[in-house]
């Protein structure tokens, strides 16, 4: 997708279509009034008609419009006559581009870039136009011999006034970085696991490492791992045909010494449960499981077009959880890489022994922050559904942010408490800990087990099982939460500047 900032006259505009703004009483945006003017009234003839009421998210598409320069002009409702929610002004974009994705429609002029939105300015406005459509006109056609899209769209071009052209122009780059980074976490996931093994998503991470000389790419072997004492990782791989990888990517472009930044995802690139084998309904999503890992990439790849002045670590444990004569059995005892024992009572949690050993890799670079990401629990679906991502960690200021960045972001969190009781749900009578702590509060216990691992630093958790992938009809990766580690880094980079 082209993406560009326009400021010449509307009327100098060529385009297939033109998108306005429509507020609630026939009240016409500042962009549809100046169209209504030079089409004879034409806009405010369709409204007063009754086409349009001007709720949020209504459309209507006029198809014939006088003249050579502008061939169609969508009518997008806009709700009430004051500043957007942020999330109304999304579901507005929303709206706007899923009705647009079946006609014969290649070039957008988008005026909704005028609209307020309540403490968001140009920059934002701009870039979340290219990630709301970016994301919207995503399709996986890769393995399909019908390579034909839904949508015709191919560029798309953003009205700004001269004035805030400089925001824009940010937002612009911002919005290209992050949709970008979303595109390449999307299509990982949506790829089958006969395809996206470890391996191959460690061959990823390499040829990012060759597109962008920022970031440099290590990629560890199962003999390695042993030699550093992974025990609880390579327990996971043990049943599988699959040899793991431990990617690291180091991206070093903030000051010399200072302290970076680490984010670890779970990259298991299909999940059977192992022994405790899952039940068959719906495994196929299980090649999901590795979104975390697939965040990491997309969001590394978005520092590195950004050119953020950071220090960041991105690490991904990588493995297959397969069924096997020599896999894990429930009442295993592994030992890990910090030297703590663990009772694998279900080895269908076999994420944790992932994230346990890579957190305690993540002690040697010293981190300002660690934060992982991994579809952890389907406890946490069942919690906050598929609106918000699972939040829990051991520093209030690092979750504060986190929980900003997602409000910023559009991408929200939610904050489940990590207290002590919690802990005793995760006793062993035979090693010092058990690697799943029942039924009760499952996405808590899980963090309770990493944070065993994350005592030297400050961090935090985000279990995306719910937010990572649709289901149904709709099914497909989200690319989330690749906007809110943006974000986060983004004002991270915005903060050590300052």
């Amino acid at each position: 997708m082209d993406y560009s900032i326009v400021t010449a006259p509307l009327d100098e505009l060529h385009c297939d279509c033109m998108i306005v703004g429509v507020y609630q009483d026939r009240q016409l945006s500042p962009s549809a009034m100046a169209l209504n003017n030079s089409f004879n009234g034409l806009i405010k003839n369709i409204v007063n008609r009754g086409d349009l009421s001007g709720k949020n998210g209504e459309t209507v598409l006029i198809n014939a419009v006088p003249g050579n320069n502008i061939q169609r002009i969508l009518l997008v409702g806009l709700g009430e006559n004051k500043p957007l929610s942020a999330k109304n002004y999304k579901k507005a974009l929303l709206a706007a581009v899923n009705s647009l994705k079946k006609p014969k429609i290649e070039s957008l002029v988008c005026c909704l870039a005028e609209s307020e939105v309540i403490d968001r300015d140009w920059q934002w406005k701009s870039r979340h136009i290219i990630e709301t459509f970016n994301d919207a006109v995503y399709q996986f056609t890769e393995l399909k011999s019908d390579k034909e899209t839904e949508s015709n769209i191919q560029r798309i071009s953003i009205v700004a006034p001269e004035a805030e052209l400089a925001l824009a122009q940010s937002g612009l780059l911002q919005g290209k970085a992050i949709a970008e980074g979303m595109e390449l976490t999307k299509r990982l996931g949506d790829l089958p696991g006969n395809t996206c093994t470890p391996t191959y998503l460690a061959e990823q991470a390499l040829a990012l490492g060759q597109k962008y000389p920022s970031l440099a790419v290590k990629i560890l072997e199962e003999a390695d791992m042993a030699a550093l004492g992974m025990g609880a990782l390579l327990s996971v791989s043990r049943g599988s045909r699959q040899p793991a990888k431990f990617i690291i990517l180091d991206y070093q472009c903030g000051e010399k010494n200072a302290k970076p930044i680490v984010l670890i995802g779970k990259g298991l690139t299909f999940d059977a449960g192992g022994i405790s084998l899952k039940q068959a309904p719906g495994m196929d999503e299980m090649k999901y499981d590795m979104c975390g890992g697939a965040t990491v990439l997309g969001t590394m790849l978005a520092a590195a077009q950004m050119q953020l002045k950071l220090n960041i670590i991105g690490l991904i444990p990588s493995s297959e959880n397969m069924p096997d004569g020599d896999a894990n059995k429930p009442g295993d005892i592994l030992t890990s890489m910090a030297g703590k024992t663990i009772e694998v009572l279900n080895t269908d949690a076999e994420g944790r022994l992932l994230l346990c050993d890579s957190l305690t890799y993540a002690e040697r670079y010293n981190p300002d922050v660690v934060i992982d990401m991994a579809t952890l629990t389907g406890a946490c679906l069942v919690a906050l559904g598929r609106v918000a991502s699972g939040l829990l960690g051991n520093d209030d200021a690092l979750c504060d942010e986190l929980a900003e960045a997602g409000e910023i972001a559009n991408d929200s969190l939610w904050r489940l408490p990590l207290w002590e009781e919690y802990q005793e749900q995760l006793k062993s009578n035979f090693a010092d800990m058990a690697n799943v702590g029942g039924k009760d509060a499952g996405t808590i216990t899980a963090a309770c087990f990493l944070s065993r691992f994350a005592e030297k630093f400050r961090w935090a958790h985000l279990d995306i099982a719910g937010t990572a992938w649709r289901t149904g009809q709709n099914k497909g990766a989200t690319g989330r939460p690749v906007p809110l580690l943006s974000q986060y880094l983004l004002n991270r980079a915005h903060t050590d500047k300052a």
